[in-house]
């Protein structure tokens, strides 16, 4: 089990004015580590720095490993923690079912309620818990695959379908998908280790591959990209860092921003006293668009003039 203390950003923390002289603990589950999810955390802590919270994180990465995910639990339950911060569904599933005592904010969850975190998005019915819904916008995502690649007919498809979170993204892409008259050709991994050969599979089988926000498969993402330069064969994805690590494109929360919101909830809970019970689920409706240039020459891609004049960052 990896444990990451933030001993600086809680240094850090110190020298802000602190609400009442209170100290608190955020004990952090974070299934794995890749960009987007480390993103949240920093905006979190950035947040509650910036409110004058002094806290204390301790960090846990789980490193995609569902055993360590769940042993997590029982060394956050040993820290009593103030608040558990989960990122991501895996790491915020473990802590709702272990966890009843302490106000649980999750965040990076593509669907709070089939997760069955939250009986609906309004109030939670779960006395301690509450957060951050990530859902991707399918019908935004499908659109800008078909501008980019005008000729598809099927996309293809790479996600883990141990994580719940994914398999609601895969069937809703599908759903999407057949409005529009495509098709979608499917790819799975039980480990990020899995994502090269998975990428291999669907050459031949489809003309674009799509990743959604799966944590397994952003993990190693540069797998995809390579299989996808080396076949010419374009790669969207749904979460805005993986396209500086080598994807063409995606449209998709700023998931440092999530962690700024997130922090914002846990202000509410830390500072004011409110229960998370009582807090509905957020959202974050600001979409970003990124776009690389250099990856799309090697997919054999030209991008749209206009994409490329829309995009918040544009990566050559």
């Amino acid at each position: 089990m990896k444990k990451i203390l933030l001993t600086m950003a809680a240094l850090l923390l110190l020298t802000a004015p602190s609400f009442a002289g209170d100290h608190y603990t955020v004990s952090v589950t974070q299934i794995v580590e890749h960009p987007a999810l480390d993103a949240i955390r920093n905006g979190v802590i950035d947040r509650l720095k910036e409110k004058g919270i002094d806290a204390t994180f301790n960090v846990h990465i789980a490193q995609g490993n569902s055993a360590t995910n769940v042993q997590i639990i029982s060394q956050i339950k040993g820290e009593e923690p103030d608040l558990v911060l989960a990122i991501a569904t895996p790491g915020a599933q473990a802590a709702a079912q272990k966890i009843k005592d302490r106000p649980i904010v999750f965040t990076g969850v593509t669907d709070p309620v089939s997760a069955g975190l939250v009986k609906d998005l309004k109030n939670s019915g779960n006395g301690n818990v509450t957060g951050m819904s990530d859902f991707s916008p399918m019908d935004k995502h499908v659109a800008l695959i078909k501008e980019i690649v005008p000729s598809v007919k099927t996309i293809g498809v790479i996600y883990n379908a141990g994580e719940p979170n994914s398999v609601v993204l895969v069937n809703a892409l599908t759903e999407q998908a057949t409005l529009v008259g495509l098709g979608v050709e499917e790819a799975t991994v039980a480990n990020s280790s899995g994502v090269y050969q998975a990428a291999k599979s669907l050459v031949g089988r489809c003309d674009v591959v799509y990743i959604p926000t799966d944590n397994t498969v952003i993990s190693a993402v540069e797998s995809a990209v390579k299989v996808c330069s080396q076949n010419k064969l374009p790669l969207i994805v749904a979460d805005v860092d993986s396209v500086a690590r080598g994807a063409i494109a995606a449209v998709a929360v700023d998931y440092y921003r999530m962690g700024l919101q997130t922090g914002d909830m846990a202000a509410k809970i830390l500072a004011d006293g409110v229960k998370a019970g009582d807090m509905p689920v957020e959202f974050l409706n600001d979409l970003k668009l990124h776009v690389n240039k250099k990856a799309a020459a090697a997919m054999g891609v030209t991008l749209p003039e206009d994409i490329i004049a829309r995009a918040d960052k544009v990566i050559e």
